[in-house]
């Protein structure tokens, strides 16, 4: 790829335009295994500095101003002290929730301006999204008010409030340990009443915010935290807080883990390599079985899935959990440190930067720096006192990975812990002719193809505009839900060559300002929202949905289906075998997978019945 313009495509964007949408996607999939998305290198330095410099530098500078242990000009200091924990998740929670962090740019779909998030949530009128709107009061309603924008700046400020109070010391540590300091237990109370507030209104901003990777810290700061800095405090106490601290990561890391068992994650290695800039194109082939004629995962992809992926998630953190030995939890660090720089490299779709960054670096603080020089015996599990706190402490971590994993259409997949698991709720839109325009008559939305057009300093062609926002799709089918989700269009629109079709993801940033990977947050709830303020035709906007396969391992358990008609709402329910999906190519050259309906709302026929032209294999 260049610095400031991509690689050259296969064929011209005009001529790609006319072909059939299977064979866009064929073209679109196979450049993929080498191009990836195919943006500039320039973006990815933007990235790069923006996580090195906004994040890490800034983040601790902020720690080093605020405290007394941690000096910026002294590295040795960053890695010994366990208010860095502290300040880095508040810090990188902000970035999160102003949209400066994993859903900042064009990876996630904000080409023109490259920011989200707060350009929405400060503007009344926006569409919201409230968890709970019919069940809990005063949560009602879709459209943003004054009330949501102040609550939301009440957000902001309850952030930087703890960023920028000086930490206090710790009277009673261990033996061996370095001084320590904390953040205020009071301070974290702002955010853990404000948050959940948010959240009731919009959990949009609610899940940008990575709220199931940072409350916990917090919560837990507030309560360990004022038990540590209590007249009366010991020692026992301040290791208390430490191997909570550890078991909220392990949690996070395992849950992950477990969560990419089962056949989708195997499919998200390797379009993830393909669009690493810093691998070479044989090794990005080697992930497929035979591209560019089957793209499916080669065995390569299984070990870096199964083995580099999957076990070490588990395996090492479990490792780190009940180690006392200096040496192996040093060691299991440094290679949670690097598991965590390779998905970095990658630069995947979305972006989670800054979150591997973060999760890398406190490795090595919680158990390579910070247990370096004394028994780390004394900061292990096993030297836990007060053994009844630790109920609470995985029944809170681990309530949502369970319920989400058992039940998906309860809890968003960020909390499920199934961050890039392949095991995603997702969505394909497919719109007649000026649809997509009119999406902009909606607050503060603008289309991807006009948002390219303006790209600087290199705006894109409208043709090559919309051969880039294209790329989604092709990205989606190379997913195993992406094939049952078109499976279904098919099977639904006889005119689907006439259509704009789209990936549901990339719309719901338009609309929202933010989405990552979330397809609750696009499901037939937003479908309505925008039904109701563009009172559209029955047939103008389709969408296939899909939910989340519950326990994944289960290959016998099916995924869930249904279709959406802005117009009417969801007009048919069922499900499809994932097998199917995977041992498809992206493109279903052999057609859609075997659909088995469940429900079909009453009087709705699909357009393709009507007219004879399904070629699908539906089953009743």
């Amino acid at each position: 790829m260049g610095f400031f313009t991509p690689e050259p495509e296969p064929m011209p964007a005009g001529e790609f335009l006319t072909l059939p949408l299977r064979e866009r996607l064929r073209v679109l999939t196979t450049s993929w295994v080498t191009l990836g998305f195919n943006t500039p290198r320039m973006l990815h330095v933007v990235y790069v500095l923006k996580m090195l410099g906004l994040y890490f530098a800034v983040g601790l500078a902020i720690t080093s101003w605020t405290t007394s242990g941690v000096e910026f000009t002294d590295p040795s200091t960053w890695f010994t002290h366990i208010v860095v924990y502290q300040k880095l998740a508040v810090w990188l929670m902000l970035l999160e929730v102003i949209g400066l962090a994993g859903a900042f740019g064009p990876l996630c779909g904000h080409f023109v301006p490259m920011l989200g998030n707060i350009r929405f949530w400060v503007r009344p009128g926006t569409i919201r999204m409230a968890p709970w709107a019919r069940k809990v009061p005063l949560t009602g309603g879709d459209e943003r008010t004054v009330v949501d924008v102040v609550l939301y700046l009440g957000v902001l400020a309850s952030l930087v409030y703890p960023l920028a109070i000086n930490a206090v010391p710790v009277t009673h540590v261990p033996d061996g340990t370095t001084a320590q300091e904390l953040i205020p237990a009071y301070a974290f109370i702002p955010i853990l009443v404000l948050m959940p507030l948010m959240g009731l209104r919009d959990k949009v901003i609610f899940l940008a915010a990575r709220a199931e990777q940072y409350l916990p810290i917090m919560l837990w700061s507030a309560i360990l935290g004022a038990l540590v800095l209590r007249d009366g405090a010991t020692e026992a106490d301040f290791v208390n807080l430490v191997i909570v601290f550890k078991i909220i990561i392990v949690i996070v890391w395992v849950c992950a883990g477990v969560s990419k068992l089962g056949e989708h994650f195997i499919n998200v290695i390797p379009p993830m390599i393909s669009n690493s800039p810093g691998q070479l194109n044989v090794v990005k082939k080697a992930h497929y079985r035979g591209a560019p004629d089957d793209l499916r995962p080669s065995r390569l992809s299984w070990f870096m899935a199964h083995v580099a992926g999957t076990a070490v998630e588990i395996v090492i953190p479990l490792l780190l959990l009940v180690t006392t030995n200096a040496t192996v939890a040093t060691v299991a660090a440094l290679l949670m440190l690097v598991f965590h720089i390779f998905i970095t490299s990658t630069f995947p779709l979305a972006v989670p930067l800054e979150w591997n960054v973060y999760f890398g670096y406190i490795a090595v603080v919680l158990w390579g720096g910070f247990g370096a020089g004394f028994d780390v015996a004394t900061y292990s599990i096993w030297n836990f006192h007060n053994a009844w706190i630790l109920i609470p402490v995985f029944a809170l971590g681990l309530f949502g990975p369970i319920l989400g994993n058992l039940r998906p259409d309860l809890v968003s997949f960020l909390p499920s812990m199934r961050q890039y698991s392949g095991n995603w709720a997702s969505a394909v839109w497919a719109m007649k002719p000026g649809i997509e325009e009119r999406l902009n008559e909606l607050p503060l939305v603008e289309n991807q193809i006009d948002q390219l057009q303006r790209m600087a300093p290199t705006p894109y062609p409208l043709d090559e505009a919309d051969r880039t926002v294209q790329k989604a799709i092709a990205w989606r089918s190379m997913h195993s839900q992406g094939r049952g989700l078109l499976s279904a269009m098919y099977e639904h629109l006889d005119d689907i060559e006439g259509r704009t079709i789209r990936e549901g993801e990339f719309m719901c940033n338009t609309i929202l300002g933010w989405n990552f990977g979330d397809g609750h947050l696009h499901d037939e709830r937003l479908i309505a929202a925008v039904q109701k303020r563009l009172d559209l035709k029955p047939g103008d906007l389709v969408v296939t949905y899909c939910e989340s396969q519950p326990t994944p391992w289960k290959t016998s358990t099916p995924q869930q289906y249904r279709v959406i008609d802005a117009a009417l709402g969801v007009v048919e329910r069922g499900s499809w075998q994932v097998p199917d999906c995977v041992n498809e190519q992206p493109w279903l050259p052999n057609g859609p997978v075997p659909l088995a309906v469940s429900w079909t709302a009453p009087g709705y026929v699909r357009q393709s019945t009507l007219t004879g032209g399904s070629a699908g294999r539906t089953t009743t």
